[in-house]
């Protein structure tokens, strides 16, 4: 029977003994019960394991307790009952230092010491680990929730083998464990076996594994989940990341953020830390990482040092990992929406150890790369009047006191542009943004929306001397255009102008040098050349991100 209508069927006898029961206490109990485990079998119904809450170091919270006390009271009476009646030990030695076994009990760490067993991958869900284990600083410990008779995800099982392969190659002995030791630890030892041998078949692996505990054994969905794992497993824990960090990023983050990046990050990856300094850049960091024969680079700082990482990468197969610890990060708030702002961290490291690479556009100006966007006017004053010390003091309302500097002043300029292969023309503005990505605080790039990071086109916005060079009142009128347009994709083109184009010529009318600003970066030429190069960057996304802005 489906395990997960098995559960619907007792919760509704649980219910309706509840209904008919005669005491207002056994009422409460049974309706308690019934809840309990009809909130199990939706979790077995949608597959995810995350009802129980489990944290990574193990533990349940209070209220998941609480709430499954009748589910995790039978849980575990049937787990003590199995293990009296199971014919083999709670912990067997399959190969070497791999070791496969049952839920832990306070009985069993001493084999775990006597063996020298000195890491840990738990994968049931619905027990909380003993604190001795979890909390000892000699046991390294991991936990991937796995429902019972169900199958981890295809990312679950990278993301143990790659923890696995790390273990193993720090010397360490590993004891993978499940309520019983006969399905979810098979199935992740197996994946284990199969990526070390470089071997695709999933039931020699079992086997392998029987001829040691003859109790364990996969159903046929965990048997075709190991199957299509050995199909498409690619060894990306055997490669090391360089993560390249700015120290004085966002005003010195990085000292605070390290050791939650390395807690977050060092399970799934042999992690490689790297500091920029005066002497070495993060551009010359990222081309040692590519020298090296990384797959992946993170950048862990602002838009500047992102910036500096991307530009050895663009145009290869290596990965970007994006780490935000600048003071706007724009980028990471284009790529990620709002999660960059609620928990940056734990997104960043999420988006690099559970999403797939996408290739997202970049662009060239004047030669340099540029992952954001190019301004003139009241983009490149914003930036200027939002100086380091600004910055330091204001954090990102140092911007928008630049750009209320620059509103104020209402300086026009007259340029000359082109787009495409079109005849050039004047325009006369105040703002003139080419975009190839901008989150939506980037008011001044919204002429018709979040610019696309897919789209294989840049997006132009500039205001309309005619309307700008009145009032200041409306500079501010075309802030709110811009604001309107990014939120609801609605352009009144009263105030601002768009279009998108693949190249984007701009100079000014009298000759002179003009000022500009790439990626938060002041510039100063006679001509800005920007041309777009469509899916030129390989840049970790979460699996339901599809990269644009």
């Amino acid at each position: 029977m489906n395990i997960a209508l098995y559960y619907v069927l007792l919760a509704l006898l649980l219910a309706v003994a509840s209904w008919f029961a005669s005491y207002l206490l056994f009422q409460l109990v049974l309706a308690w019960a019934a809840l309990s485990f009809l909130v199990v079998s939706s979790a077995y119904w949608l597959n995810t394991a995350t009802v129980f809450r489990k944290r990574g170091n193990g533990s349940l919270p209070w209220y998941s307790r609480w709430l499954f006390i009748p589910f995790l009271f039978s849980a575990n009476l049937y787990n003590v009952l199995a293990r009296r009646r199971d014919k083999v030990p709670p912990i067997q030695r399959v190969s070497g230092g791999l070791y496969l076994g049952a839920r832990l009990t306070a009985a069993d760490m001493e084999q775990l010491h006597a063996e020298q067993i000195t890491a840990v991958l738990d994968v049931t869900a619905e027990f909380a680990a003993l604190d001795g284990l979890s909390q000892s600083d000699d046991i390294s410990y991991l936990n991937i929730p796995v429902l019972d008779h169900a199958s981890p995800s295809h990312t679950q099982l990278q993301q143990a083998v790659n923890w696995l392969q790390r273990q193993r190659l720090e010397g360490r002995k590993v004891l993978v464990h499940c309520a019983l030791g006969r399905g979810r630890s098979v199935l992740v030892l197996a994946a284990f076996l199969l990526s070390r041998h470089n071997s695709r078949s999933a039931d020699k692996a079992v086997a392998l594994i029987r001829q040691v505990r003859h109790t364990a054994r996969l159903n046929k969905h965990q048997l075709t989940a190991l199957r299509k794992f050995t199909d498409s497993y690619t060894e990306q824990g055997q490669q090391p990341v360089w993560l390249i960090a700015n120290p004085a990023a966002g005003g010195g983050k990085w000292a605070d953020a390290e050791a939650e990046v390395v807690d977050l990050l060092s399970p799934f990856m042999r992690l490689s830390l790297h500091a920029s300094s005066e002497n070495c850049t993060a551009r010359q960091l990222a081309q040692q990482a590519k020298q090296a024969g990384c797959t992946m680079v993170i950048a862990c700082g602002g838009d500047g040092t992102v910036t500096e990482v991307a530009s050895v990468l663009v145009g290869t197969e290596i990965r970007l990992g994006i780490i935000p610890l600048g003071t706007t990060n724009a980028l990471s708030h284009a790529l990620w929406g709002i999660s960059s702002k609620l928990m940056p961290l734990r997104s960043a490291c999420l988006n690099i150890i559970e999403g797939q690479s996408r290739a997202i556009d970049t662009a060239r100006c004047n030669d340099k790369l540029m992952l954001l966007l190019a301004g003139v006017g009241f983009e490149q004053q914003m930036i200027e009047a939002a100086d380091r010390s600004s910055k330091d003091q204001l954090g990102q309302l140092a911007y928008l006191n630049g750009l209320w500097q620059a509103v104020q002043a209402n300086h026009i300029q007259q340029l000359l542009v082109q787009f495409d292969a079109q005849p050039e023309q004047a325009l006369d503005t105040a703002s003139l943004v080419i975009a190839n990505a901008a989150p939506l605080t980037t008011l001044l790039a919204q002429g018709h929306g979040a610019p696309d990071l897919t789209d294989g086109k840049l997006d132009i916005t500039w205001l309309t001397a005619d309307h700008a060079n009145q009032a200041d009142n409306n500079a501010v009128l075309g802030l709110a255009e811009l604001a309107l347009a990014g939120l609801t994709n609605i352009s009144l083109n009263a105030v601002s102008q768009h279009c998108s184009a693949r190249r984007v010529q701009i100079r000014r009318q009298d000759g002179q040098q003009l000022q500009y600003v790439i990626d938060g970066e002041l510039y100063s030429d006679t001509v800005l050349d920007i041309s777009v190069v469509p899916a030129s960057l390989q840049v970790m996304l979460a699996d339901s991100q599809q990269g644009t802005g």
